[in-house]
């Protein structure tokens, strides 16, 4: 199963509700410490060393993870010294909607207008949508006509956008597919499924032909991601033990492999696992034009690379919050990989050297991103975990480190409910917009098969807009009367207003 879970991970840890110490509990006269009191004495001795943290120390640490429990510990107790564990989560999860509104509406509760305002302007300005008009938290602070800008305008984000539509659906059924690739010899979609363990050839009808059958002695279990290499006639498989599998059993717990098949015939040609083989998540694969096959491992954040029949390792950094697509530049030079919740990354592969995508933080949203592809110069990432969900073209700068303009492709469409995996097909993607994942728990139970819908893909034309410069990176001029506009609308962006090569 594509395990979207990860794409949130570490901002549902930043949810941020709020906690309370427990008092310590009343001790008989002459009794001894208990395990339950000396407990309560490292926390109170750990919440008097937090409310002694001076704002420069809370805005100057890189541990996230400590970070959060601090906000925690300070939401309903400590005002001011959660505003400032907020404000350094929000630089350190820049990607984040949630914690921008979160942030907000502390602002607004305060009565600060300026900082109120500033926030969702922002938050406009970089294609968020959250409807906060009527948000109770916000009752201080409007009025104005700032706040009524602000408001329309994110309403505005919510619209839909761009000339995409659904293509085909695949028929309902307890197959959960979402892994797609695209046969461009026999111009037909492949798409896999997570709960048989099986491939399918797709027509131009959504009707579906047994291609790979269920085999789970070969190593085929739950489909998560599939890549054509049609010039080698290969088929390349992630597959993973997961627990939606409807063969699973105690005996292939956390077991994963790179599979490779003939995409003529279907035959198993290679099978292939981490050298330690177990404790493995295999969810992402890609070819490059040479036929080098790469994957990655999202839960240890790991990037391999097939070299003859054993996965060296590529990419790896436990800073990293996961890993939520993978793709390689057609010249074979550059590997890119997502990173749910801090952006886009990419690894050169001649020197080993890995960088961050850069890119305007004022204008562009990197994270969120569930699938990466790559298109004619372009990185392609579907933003499933974005408010609106979207599909986004970046095209990058002739050394592949910037990106140099944004231009959404569909966004915030009526269709879009869960963003499955996607493929691109000559000038066209399709993509998964109602995966129905959400319908089995986290032990592959089935919730309500009654539920299951017919599968809806859908196909976006990669060069929308091609000539059209993208999203401008300036804030727009506070207007005089309430005559926002979509957000997406960039007919025409000075120089000055399109993101450069080099921004940061």
């Amino acid at each position: 199963m594509k395990i979207q879970a990860l794409a949130c991970a570490a901002l549902m840890y930043c949810g941020l509700s709020a906690v309370y110490a427990a008092e310590p509990a009343a001790k008989p006269a002459g009794a001894g410490p208990t395990k339950e009191s000396a407990a309560e004495t490292g926390a109170a001795a750990q919440l008097r060393a937090a409310e002694s943290l001076t704002e420069q120390q809370i805005k100057s640490t890189s541990n996230r993870e400590a970070l959060s429990r601090l906000a925690q510990l300070y939401n309903g107790r400590d005002l001011q010294r959660f505003i400032w564990a907020m404000q350094r989560l929000v630089e350190l999860y820049p990607n984040s909607g949630a914690l921008r509104l979160q942030l907000a509406a502390v602002y607004a509760g305060q009565g600060d207008k300026s900082s109120t305002y500033d926030m969702l302007l922002k938050m406009q300005n970089l294609g968020f949508a959250y409807s906060v008009g009527n948000d109770p938290r916000f009752e201080k602070v409007r009025g104005t006509k700032v706040w009524d800008y602000a408001v329309a305008n994110l309403d505005a984000n919510a619209r839909p956008f761009g000339e995409g539509k659904i293509a085909f659906q695949l028929p309902a059924g307890d197959r959960l597919l979402e892994a797609m690739a695209w046969d461009s010899k026999r111009k037909q979609l492949l798409v896999g499924s997570a709960r048989e363990g099986a491939i399918y050839r797709a027509d131009k009808d959504g009707k579906l032909a047994d291609f790979i059958k269920p085999d789970p002695a070969s190593g085929l279990y739950s489909v998560l991601d599939l890549k054509v290499d049609a010039a080698n006639d290969a088929l390349w498989v992630a597959s993973y033990a997961a627990p939606v599998y409807k063969s699973y059993t105690a005996d292939i717990v956390d077991k994963s492999y790179l599979l490779k098949y003939s995409l003529s015939s279907g035959k198993l040609l290679g099978k292939y696992a981490v050298g330690d083989k177990t404790g493995h998540l295999l969810a992402f694969v890609a070819v490059a034009d040479d036929g080098r096959a790469y994957v990655a491992d999202p839960v240890r954040r790991e990037v391999y690379k097939l070299d003859g029949d054993k996965l060296v390792l590529v990419a790896g950094n436990p800073v990293l919050t996961g890993i939520s697509g993978l793709t390689v530049s057609n010249d074979g030079r550059t590997l890119y990989f997502a990173d749910p919740a801090l952006g886009l990354f990419g690894v050169d592969l001649a020197t080993g050297k890995a960088f961050g995508v850069g890119h305007s933080p004022d204008s562009l949203v990197v994270g969120g991103v569930s699938s990466l592809f790559w298109y004619d110069g372009c990185l392609i990432i579907v933003q499933d975990n974005m408010v609106p969900q979207r599909v986004m073209r970046l095209k990058l700068d002739s050394a592949g480190h910037n990106v140099v303009s944004a231009m959404p492709l569909d966004a915030a469409k009526p269709e879009f409910s869960l963003l499955g995996n996607g493929a691109v097909a000559g000038d066209d993607f399709y993509f998964v917009v109602n995966s129905q994942r959400e319908l089995y728990d986290s032990h592959g139970v089935l919730s309500d098969e009654k539920a299951l819908q017919p599968v809806k893909v859908y196909k976006s034309n990669l060069r929308f807009a091609w000539d059209q410069p993208g999203i401008s990176a300036a804030l727009k001029p506070i207007p005089a009367g309430a005559d926002a506009k979509v957000r997406f609308a960039n007919p025409k962006a000075t120089q000055a207003e399109t993101p450069q090569a080099g921004d940061k």
